[in-house]
């Protein structure tokens, strides 16, 4: 099986592919404060991430969504909301963590699907 990765440090890579399949690391904010902005600026890198990886939000096939704080869950969805390809709503989980830094409000895992192996 081929395996590509994407965004190598010596920790972590931002994205393997193997078997049509694309798994995102957990994208955190690089920009914002609030949780609508924050998500914001993690769904456009998530955006970016499966674009380098011959995919998109339409073939999201998993999300998880780590918050710092469970009173972010509106604002939060707000965007993600608008996000979502419609029809196409991955299956997901939102559960509350203590995140890496203390200014990040949300984490998001992605797992997605290949364009071209969505039709085999």
């Amino acid at each position: 099986m081929d395996i590509r990765y994407f965004g190598t440090t010596p920790r972590y890579s931002e994205a393997v592919c193997a078997g049509g399949l694309i798994f995102l690391s957990g994208m955190v904010p690089e920009n914002g404060e609030t949780a609508a902005e924050q998500t914001a600026d993690v769904l456009a890198q998530t955006d970016r991430w499966l674009a380098e990886c011959g995919s998109d939000k339409a073939h999201v096939l998993d999300a998880v969504i780590y918050l710092r704080d469970m009173g972010d869950y509106a604002e939060m969805n707000g965007v993600w909301d608008a996000w979502v390809a419609a029809g196409r709503t991955p299956a997901r989980a939102c559960v509350e963590a203590r995140l890496a830094r203390p200014e990040w409000r949300v984490e998001i895992k992605i797992t997605a699907v290949k364009k071209d192996a969505a039709t085999a």
